[in-house]
């Protein structure tokens, strides 16, 4: 699967409380979800983002609370893929649980900025900055779990 999107750039400890803050926990709308996405830490971030966009993070990306509608809310708000340098575990492994695709890059995070249009191959892993043209590596998904995010999220790829 090939994403494309314009990169929306954050820093370290980016926690589910500000994924998706915890008073509008009480829906379980994927849209709803959406509407309030990054709103504590970047209040226009749902007026700026459009389909395909990618968020680059720089450490322990998703730490905090271990529920499943931090990588909902960035999923329904159109963001196609989310590189950091490390994702907290927790929210490692919801993100795949849900189909959103995530890769561990720093030399990518490092050299990515706000606003840069990214490409990546996710079947290989190669992010391209197109940008500024530099190519980075991560490693990609093993076959086993690109097949779970492709379906959409565990869920439904038993289905």
């Amino acid at each position: 699967m090939i994403v494309k999107g314009t990169v929306h750039k954050f820093g370290s400890d980016v926690d589910t409380d500000v994924i998706i803050p915890a008073r509008y926990l009480n829906t379980t709308s994927a849209e709803e979800l959406a509407a309030h996405c990054m709103e504590d830490i970047d209040p226009d971030f749902t007026k700026k983002v459009q389909t395909g966009d990618v968020i680059v993070a720089e450490d322990n990306f998703g730490c905090g609370s271990s529920r499943e509608h931090a990588p909902i809310a960035i999923k329904a708000s159109g963001v196609s893929l989310v590189i950091a340098n490390t994702f907290a575990r927790i929210f490692y492994r919801n993100a795949i649980n849900i189909g959103l695709p995530i890769l561990e890059c720093p030399a990518a995070v490092k050299r990515i900025k706000a606003g840069d249009v990214v490409r990546c191959d996710l079947a290989k892993g190669v992010i391209t900055d197109e940008t500024t043209g530099e190519q980075f590596t991560a490693q990609p998904f093993p076959e086993f779990i690109q097949k779970i995010v492709d379906a959409g999220g565990l869920l439904k790829s038993l289905k």
